[in-house]
């Protein structure tokens, strides 16, 4: 009789620790190692690059249940490309209306996972007023303690191609390309 109240109080206890260990993880987006960038062909020869250098948002885990959630801001004011000229074209009413649209979002509650890794992560990228759903593909995603930070954060780059036309930014179609390569490098630091 003791064996068997001694196996089940064990067997109750490692239940208990799983559950606890399940419980949803938040990590908030660490600016200075997350960035969204984006590449366009050019008259289909080089290719155009810029990113967004302000973002802030949350990432929600949870590893028992192989779900979650992401929410992401850009500040669209904060473009770069290398150049101030080309930086003011984009941020006009040709590209962005930054003046008219100073935020883009992504807003994810499907995170899809291959094992324990996070292999996509499909939400609505809001751009322009307008939304629409897009999935963004997995690279090197993983977790590790940060040494500095002494907390655990997890992150990855993640990349989709987007139809800007479908946001209504139509200037220099059909000469500047319609699709666009977005990537999302991402790191988020686990909250308490």
């Amino acid at each position: 009789m003791n064996r068997f109240i001694t196996t089940s109080l064990l067997t109750t206890a490692t239940l208990l620790t799983g559950v606890a260990q399940a419980a949803p993880v938040t990590y908030a987006i660490e600016p200075t190692h997350t960035f969204v960038t984006f590449e366009a062909t050019h008259f289909g020869t080089s290719t155009n690059r810029g990113r967004f250098d302000k973002k802030s948002g949350t990432v929600m885990i949870d590893m028992a249940n192989k779900t979650g959630k992401v929410d992401i801001s850009i500040d669209m004011d904060s473009i770069s490309t290398g150049t101030a000229p080309f930086n003011g074209h984009l941020k006009g009413k040709d590209f962005f209306n930054v003046e008219a649209f100073p935020k883009a979002t992504f807003v994810s509650d499907k995170v899809i996972f291959e094992g324990d890794k996070v292999s996509a992560v499909v939400g609505t990228l809001t751009l322009l007023g307008k939304g629409q759903t897009v999935t963004l593909k997995a690279h090197r995603y993983g977790c590790y303690q940060n040494p500095m930070l002494k907390a655990e954060v997890c992150g990855g780059d993640f990349d989709t191609s987007i139809q800007r036309s479908e946001f209504g930014m139509n200037y220099g179609l059909p000469f500047i390309p319609d699709t666009i390569k977005l990537v999302i490098q991402v790191e988020a630091v686990k909250q308490p």
